[in-house]
């Protein structure tokens, strides 16, 4: 379905911030997990330069009936920043400046268009650092991750992102500025419209600045590797190293699958078998740590421990596991990755996630590789499958539900990290309950009664293209 967007060129834009170019809009169709065939055309493109830019466009967008779906990187893995309902993608790449850097409060502003890596550069040059960074940090903007709730592989150790957000400016539907939180590091003042808006994905207003806190960079950093003969082993080790303290700033496992598949697409040596990075941040004591750390995954037979202080080398080995994804897509191409995997659990529920999925591996015939932020209890898999076997297919599909399944029977979630999006719509109220889902709908309502922003999105019964507003049932 298509929208008259024709009112764009009265609006008080320059000529280069609006298109309705066929290429331009086809760029904004799609992210990262958008199958083909999944995408829907917007009908025209707006580049804000400006808070006053934007509040422009939702304020005339609210008027028409025009739905807006806030677009940046495209990095998202659940369709989070692509149209349901055609109307503006509002591209917000431009709005990537570093607006101030106030070492004396460890605190920087930034324009949501901002990469992550920009973020880590102006922080570096005072000695300081934004820890929750996501792996996708340097390809990803800050208004993503602060949509998406995104969190990466350090939050064992210092959180997610919405733990570093202190104040947010953002525009509502109506084209009203609010600011949320505060620029003090604590604030009781009034509700809590900063983590409202945190994993809001667009949905409730467009975030056009965002207040960082930054830590000082640790003297200290460790880095290596553990191998295990199995998988129950690596796990267990896992949940022992979290639940006996070991202060470590990394915990990431990768199974023998996913050792190959990073072997084959990054050209590294890893043994085809269960593997757990670690790294260790701190300014002082920090081979007590490591030896503290030894110890536990030594009680777990652990055939491998080496650690040692940060070179070119532990890169190559961060950089095996980032390139995870990539390497799981070219891996066969007679096998493509259904759904990307990203459920979290309890951390003693950690190895018995990652068992029940391998279990469905073998039970369906399927290859199901697991990796993730073990640390945080995060599972990342991917159910491979031919997609011209429509059994597979089906069996895939299942064996991807029921592993969500699982993790929301033990108290887990459908998503850590990647948010809702279009693709995980079915599990909200599996998770949350019709109650609880009934009172995000009522707060959505609330500040966005025509369903403006980013349609389509969160919730359950919009699966069937339908838009949510003020007074459905």
């Amino acid at each position: 379905m298509t929208t008259d967007c024709s009112f764009l060129d009265d609006l008080d834009l320059d000529d280069d911030q609006v298109s309705f170019a066929e290429a331009t809009r086809e760029a904004h169709d799609s992210d990262w997990g958008t199958k083909p065939g999944d995408e829907v055309l917007p009908d025209a493109v707006v580049y804000p330069e400006s808070t006053a830019d934007v509040s422009t466009v939702l304020e005339a967008a609210t008027a028409r009936d025009v739905p807006v779906t806030p677009y940046a990187a495209g990095t998202s893995l659940e369709g989070n920043a692509v149209p349901a309902h055609a109307g503006i993608s509002l591209d917000l790449t431009r709005m990537d400046a570093v607006l101030d850097v106030r070492p004396e409060d460890f605190q920087l502003d930034v324009e949501p268009g901002v990469m992550g890596s920009a973020v880590d550069d102006a922080a570096g040059e005072h000695g300081l650092l934004f820890p929750p960074l996501p792996s996708s940090g340097s390809i990803s903007t800050v208004g993503g991750m602060v949509a998406n709730a995104a969190s990466g592989m350090q939050t064992v150790k210092y959180g997610e992102v919405a733990d570093w957000v202190l104040e947010l400016e953002a525009v509502l539907a109506d084209g009203s500025v609010v600011t949320a939180g505060s620029k003090a590091v604590k604030t009781s003042s009034g509700y809590d419209l900063r983590d409202l808006l945190i994993g809001s994905e667009g949905t409730l207003a467009v975030v056009t600045r965002a207040t960082l806190e930054l830590a000082g960079r640790p003297a200290q950093i460790r880095g290596g590797r553990a191998q295990f003969e199995t998988l129950d082993d690596a796990t267990a080790a896992v949940e022992d190293a979290v639940q006996s303290g070991v202060d470590v700033a990394k915990l990431e496992l990768i199974d023998a699958e996913s050792a190959m598949m990073a072997n084959a697409y990054s050209g590294t040596d890893l043994p085809d078998r269960p593997t757990v990075f670690v790294e260790f941040h701190a300014n002082h004591g920090v081979d007590e740590e490591v030896a503290f750390c030894e110890s536990v995954f030594a009680a777990h037979d652990a055939t491998l421990f080496e650690v040692a202080e940060a070179d070119a080398g532990m890169d190559e080995l961060w950089e095996a596991r980032k390139d995870l994804a990539y390497a799981m897509q070219s891996w066969d191409p007679e096998l493509t990755p259904l759904h990307p995997g990203d459920i979290t659990v309890p951390i003693s529920k950690y190895g018995d996630a990652i068992r029940y999925a391998k279990d469905l591996a073998d039970e369906h015939d399927l290859l199901i590789p697991c990796f993730g932020h073990a640390g945080d209890g995060n599972v990342h898999y991917s159910v491979l499958v031919d997609e011209d076997d429509p059994d597979a297919v089906e069996r895939g599909e299942a064996a991807y539900r029921d592993i969500v399944e699982f993790a929301i029977e033990r108290g887990g979630t459908c998503t850590g990290e990647h948010g809702i999006g279009l693709g995980k719509r079915e599990f909200l109220v599996r998770e949350h309950g019709e109650a609880t889902v009934d009172a995000m709908r009522r707060v959505k309502r609330a500040l966005d009664p025509t369903d403006t922003l980013n349609p389509g999105k969160l919730f359950p019964e919009t699966v069937d293209g339908h838009r949510v507003r003020d007074g459905d049932q």
